[in-house]
C-alpha cells in the first residue's frame, strides 16, 4: 500500500520551517528531506526516521522497524507525529547527525 500524499503533507506541515522540509515520491512511497538531506521515509502511511545516535538519545525508548522489506531499521514514529515541537526537534537532531549529501555527478 503506497503512502497518501495528504499524510506526507501533514507530516511536512508539522515540522518547523527552519528544517526546510521537502519530499519526493519514490517507488510509491516518499522520502522526506531536511535541508537537502534525506531524514525520513513515509511508507504505508507511517513515518520512519533514519536511525542516528542523536535521534536515539532524543527519543529515548525507540521502536525500530524496516520501512519496507529488506530495508535497514529506522525509528518508527507513531503518536508523536501529532506533536510539532517534538517532531521538529527529532528531525533537526537527525539532520544534524547525518553527513552532507554527496554532490551529484554532472550529466553528459
Amino acid at each position: 500500500m503506497a503512502s497518501d500524499l495528504d499524510f506526507v503533507k501533514f507530516i511536512a506541515d508539522q515540522i518547523d520551517e527552519s528544517c526546510r522540509i521537502s519530499y519526493r515520491k519514490m517507488f510509491g512511497e516518499y522520502a522526506l528531506y531536511s535541508n537537502g538531506k534525506v531524514v525520513a521515509l513515509a511508507c504505508d502511511d507511517q513515518l520512519f526516521v533514519k536511525a542516528t545516535e542523536a535521534g536515539r538519545s532524543y527519543i529515548g525508548d525507540v521502536v525500530e522497524a524496516p520501512p519496507y522489506p529488506g530495508a535497514k531499521l529506522a525509528f518508527l514514529i507513531e503518536a508523536e507525529i501529532e506533536d510539532p515541537d517534538w517532531l521538529t526537534g527529532l528531525i533537526a537532531a537527525t539532520e544534524e547527525a547525518l553527513p552532507k549529501p554527496k554532490p551529484k555527478k554532472a550529466k553528459r
